[in-house]
């Protein structure tokens, strides 16, 4: 998409590279983000993913010129915008910015919305990228509509088209899609991701939905109180957590205590190896309920399983999800199972594959 081909001395979809630097931040007191590093490759799309209150917004406002800085220094294609004694504004920074709640005006026609940032260019030529804008999100033909007029997507879409029109190197997006229903989250989101696919720019999305992240984020970055936990592909994140508080935040996780033994872990459904625990150490197995191998009582390949009944059989369509007691756990293991027929008060047995198990110290 280029969106400002023709404006001189200017590349088309330009791509920036955006740094993090030991950034702290204080809310009076109360420290909102703490000693936060991070480096963002140019044309990557990074999600910064966490509950309410982790950073992510803040770290994101920073980015923005929105919030200053207590302490390190944010930098944008080699050049410092906020430091010590630096603190370049907004506008001044190469950056487009997305919010979840829209901010457009509404006695505006929708491409006048569009050229409100492009306040440096001709009115004819900032009406030329605003219509272009406007078709790389597939709304040219709503350019001389207003606001009202359009659906709760379409003025999503507008938004990022006004992002993206000054053509900046990094794009900001805050909970750009958290207003939608599910379904038309999807497909905006899916429509977004394409438009800045196309402009080659620099993107940083927050986020408090895991499965967002996954689907959006080229990389992760995972808060907690101010905090990085843990930065990585999507798959890096969920196959290989730093930590149970990783493990939880991207599914349900069944959480057997357990102690190491000889280099292995035993619990009442099965072992497994845990290399680089201590002799004697307490730790906690996790196991995803998709990962928890169910049959029947009767089954003669399950004999060297354990022993349950299944408390509670839940109809999710593709899949059923049981609660199934076992002897020496303290709480019902929960299994999600294809095209379950197994009813509350069977007998089954339950067994796991010791490569789905993750591993943490106990805390």
């Amino acid at each position: 998409m280029a969106l400002s081909a023709e404006r001189e001395g200017e590349d088309t979809g330009a791509s920036g590279r955006l740094v993090f630097e030991n950034i702290t931040h204080h809310y009076d007191s109360v420290a909102s983000v703490e000693d936060v590093s991070l480096e963002v490759e140019p044309g990557e799309v990074l999600c910064l993913l966490g509950q309410s209150g982790s950073g992510k917004t803040t770290l994101l406002r920073i980015a923005a010129g929105i919030e200053r800085q207590s302490a390190g220094r944010v930098v944008v294609n080699g050049g410092e915008v906020a430091g010590p004694d630096v603190f370049l504004p907004p506008e001044r920074r190469g950056v487009g910015l997305m919010f979840q709640d829209y901010a457009l005006f509404p006695h505006l026609t929708i491409v006048k919305n569009v050229m409100f940032g492009l306040t440096d260019l001709p009115k004819a030529e900032a009406e030329k990228v605003a219509r272009e804008a406007l078709m790389a999100v597939g709304l040219a033909a709503y350019a001389d509509d207003y606001p009202h007029a359009l659906s709760g997507g379409e003025q999503q879409r507008v938004a990022l088209a006004r992002a993206m029109a000054p053509n900046p190197s990094v794009l900001l997006m805050d909970e750009p899609f958290s207003g939608l229903d599910r379904r038309l989250r999807e497909d905006v989101r899916e429509n977004a991701l394409t438009a800045v696919e196309r402009t080659g720019a620099t993107c940083i999305v927050v986020t408090h939905d895991p499965e967002e992240a996954m689907r959006m984020g080229d990389r992760i970055a995972l808060l907690r109180r101010g905090r990085i936990v843990q930065v990585g592909t999507p798959e890096d994140l969920y196959r290989r957590p730093a930590d149970l508080f990783v493990a939880r935040f991207f599914s349900d996780l069944n959480e057997i205590p357990g102690r190491v033994t000889g280099g292995e872990v035993e619990t009442p459904i099965g072992g497994a190896p845990v290399p680089g625990f201590s002799e004697g150490e307490a730790v906690v197995v996790g196991l995803r309920p998709h990962d928890i191998r169910v049959t029947r009582g009767s089954d003669r390949l399950a004999l060297d399983r354990t022993p349950g009944r299944v408390l509670r059989r839940r109809f999710l369509g593709e899949v059923d999800l049981l609660d199934i007691a076992v002897r020496g756990l303290d709480r019902p293991l929960s299994v999600r199972r294809h095209g379950s027929d197994l009813a509350a008060g069977e007998h089954v047995v339950v067994g796991f594959d010791a490569a789905a198990a993750l591993v943490f110290a106990a805390e």
